[in-house]
């Protein structure tokens, strides 16, 4: 046998074994992408944006679905049924937790115990709630502490055209909507609201709104829970929402910044919320004149 030969042989033997080494590393390693549960439970009003048409997704689902698939960053897990689906055991599997909810959840209280004082405060993991999330465990004081505040009525029907102020720009969660945009839904006012615990990145602009009320209406906020994240968009009663491409661009970045993809800044601003509550005021007044 040549010099030649007996190296050819040599070197397609090595890359042989490296093959199957690298072959098995993959195998004995695999990566989980990251996954989301989704949890459209409704014990309560149930919004069209998660009723489900014979058996398929509803709109909620399907948007949040396809924006995972579309952006290739996550994989989304829906569910209507929170005693089966959210327990101890089952939340090991996701990193995110999104609620499109109303009222009080079957999930029993060692759960509940595990998943605000563990699970959400672990680095990575995080809390998305949609629109009515805030309609949900009304006198559960741990779930408000950490959503940030309470629903508290809708003087801004979902047929209503309102005006919205982004207040930060930069914020992966607010920055595709500019500074100022107009979008058809219903808006929550909220109780039980803690500015000193949140970023507030979007608000109603009371003097550009037809219904004028003396309070401070966040739209979007966002806050950090022990190392976990949350955001809140209070937005997305209407089906077309989900359909909205901002909305969705919105959403992608929220998702982004709580699985630290992003930069965003979650140093609560109470200062905000105070000069909206007396810009507000003075707005409703101004109006009466």
């Amino acid at each position: 046998m040549t010099c030649s030969r007996r190296l050819l042989l040599v070197l397609a033997a090595g890359l042989a074994v490296g093959l199957s080494t690298s072959v098995a590393v993959a195998v004995d390693a695999p990566v989980r992408g990251v996954r989301i549960l989704m949890l459209t439970q409704s014990v309560g009003f149930k919004h069209g944006s998660v009723t489900r048409p014979d058996g398929a997704l509803s709109p909620a689902e399907q948007a949040i679905t396809d924006l995972g698939i579309s952006s290739n960053l996550f994989r989304v897990d829906c569910t209507q049924d929170a005693a089966k689906d959210f327990t101890k055991e089952n939340l090991q599997n996701y990193d995110i937790v999104f609620f499109y909810t109303t009222g009080n959840l079957p999930i029993d209280e060692e759960t509940r115990d595990y998943f605000f004082n563990d699970w959400l405060k672990q680095k990575g993991h995080g809390f998305i709630g949609a629109h009515s999330a805030a309609d949900t465990y009304h006198d559960y004081q741990p779930y408000w502490d950490m959503i940030g505040g309470t629903f508290d009525g809708h003087p801004w029907n979902a047929g209503e055209t309102v005006t919205i102020t982004v207040h930060d720009t930069e914020h992966p969660l607010s920055k595709p909507w500019g500074g100022e945009f107009t979008l058809k839904d219903e808006i929550y006012k909220f109780k039980n609201w803690q500015p000193e615990k949140v970023r507030v990145l979007m608000s109603l602009n009371m003097a550009k709104t037809d219904l004028k009320e003396p309070y401070h209406v966040p739209i979007a906020w966002v806050k950090e829970y022990g190392d976990g994240k949350v955001f809140h968009m209070s937005l997305g009663h209407r089906e077309d929402v989900w359909t909205n491409p901002t909305y969705m661009e919105s959403m992608l970045g929220g998702i982004k910044w709580i699985l630290n993809k992003e930069p965003g800044d979650a140093t609560p601003n109470p200062e905000l919320s105070a000069a909206q509550e007396a810009k507000a005021k003075a707005d409703t007044e101004a109006a009466k004149k």
